[in-house]
């Protein structure tokens, strides 16, 4: 196979395996709330919010030392570790105690039948170990150093060592960069962005499926509709990530008409959702919410609004990769470090203050980092901007 052929092949492996993970995975913290919410009424009681920002806060923390690990064990059995860690979070569902619930969490980083209830969970964790042995399927890129026949096994083990201790100053060297790109302007303002993509990727992977399924006045079909609010979240992302994502290449106009768009959608599904869901609804009881909202509850207007959320969140995502890869194209690793921990940690915070703060108070504390984020967004894209105008190095400042 040739190198060509050998990096195509990884690329689908790791895609496919992702998908089969991240379907298990982001299905199961859809409904975790809701079927953590469902057993509370028998000898089980906890969290399904307080998992989920245990998960994102051990996440945000382990973003610093990752490459560390990477760079001693391999990128390979890395993926094939957190697999495993990925698929024990779910299997907790087939049979769940609290402290093994919430100690799955940390190694992480529906109201139906209880046989249901397993079926599912046990489908799901099928699924996340299938994506984990996919792993093992990758194969390593050839050696672009070929030893000739004079060299001796002496110098091969030199090498050998010599890689080894290349590969942990790459690391520490990684480490200490972050914490430098921390301070710089341009991250600082970013990060107000990113903190914005937490709480919102908190409120429409989390939040807003349990709301659905606590709304009575939904009738039988409120549990069934947190799958189809999934699934439309799902397609905005898909449509969204791809338009602009292949748009970015070709786009005269720069990136702040992706992100104005991706705000105004927000604040419209913010807008509806406050209008159309009681304030009660994300920490409403095992038995629902009777409550009123401003109209009458939709669901179709719920399903747009889910649909609304993922276009949003896709219009924020590309843009925030494409400028970091921009500002940063000859070292990327630290500021993608970055943006991942204060992403993780901010849906961290969310999951947590999402047991206590009512619906209203949660969309208000988005629409405040959502205003601030665009703006902070605009400042760095109108700085690089005029940068690369003047064909200066933006990376140079």
């Amino acid at each position: 196979m040739s190198p060509e052929s050998k990096k195509l092949f990884n690329i689908i492996i790791l895609g496919v395996a992702f998908m089969f993970m991240f379907t298990a995975f982001q299905t199961c913290g859809n409904v975790a709330q809701t079927v953590i919410r469902s057993l509370n009424s028998t000898d089980f009681h906890g969290s399904g919010y307080t998992s989920m920002a245990i998960i994102y806060g051990v996440f945000s923390a382990s973003n610093l030392i990752t490459p560390s690990v990477v760079a001693i064990v391999g990128p390979q059995l890395s993926m094939f570790a957190s697999g495993l860690f990925y698929s024990m979070y779910i299997a907790v569902f087939i049979q769940p105690f609290p402290w093994s619930f919430y100690t799955a969490s940390v190694f992480i980083g529906i109201a139906a039948a209880e046989s249901d209830r397993r079926t599912v969970f046990i489908a799901l964790t099928v699924i996340s170990l299938v994506g984990t042995v996919l792993f093992f399927l990758i194969r390593k890129p050839d050696s672009e150093n070929v030893l000739g026949e004079d060299e001796s096994s002496d110098d091969q083990d030199m090498e050998v060592n010599e890689s080894a201790q290349n590969n942990l100053t790459k690391a520490v060297d990684a480490f200490k960069k972050s914490f430098k790109l921390c301070v710089t302007k341009e991250m600082l303002l970013l990060s107000i962005t990113t903190a914005y993509t937490g709480l919102e990727l908190t409120f429409f992977s989390g939040v807003y499926g349990t709301c659905i399924g606590a709304i009575n006045k939904f009738g039988a079909e409120e549990k069934s509709l947190i799958g189809l609010s999934g699934i439309f979240i799902g397609i905005g992302e898909i449509l969204g990530g791809s338009l602009f994502g292949l748009l970015s290449k070709n786009n005269r106009f720069g990136r702040n008409p992706v992100v104005l768009l991706g705000i105004l959608v927000h604040f419209i599904a913010f807008y509806l959702i406050f209008l159309n869901m009681p304030g009660d609804a994300p920490i409403a009881p095992v038995k629902g919410t009777d409550s009123s909202a401003y109209i009458k509850s939709s669901k179709e207007v719920a399903i747009l609004c889910s649909f609304l959320l993922g276009l949003g969140d896709s219009c924020f995502n590309t843009q925030l990769l494409s400028i970091l890869g921009f500002l940063y194209s000859e070292d990327s690793a630290p500021a993608f470090a970055i943006f991942k921990f204060v992403q993780s940690i901010c849906a961290a915070v969310a999951f947590f203050y999402s047991n206590y703060l009512l619906l209203h108070w949660q969309l208000l504390v988005m629409v405040i980092f959502g205003f601030f984020g665009t703006i902070s967004f605009f400042t760095v894209e109108w700085e690089a901007a005029a940068f690369v105008a003047r064909g200066s190095d933006y990376r140079s400042i």
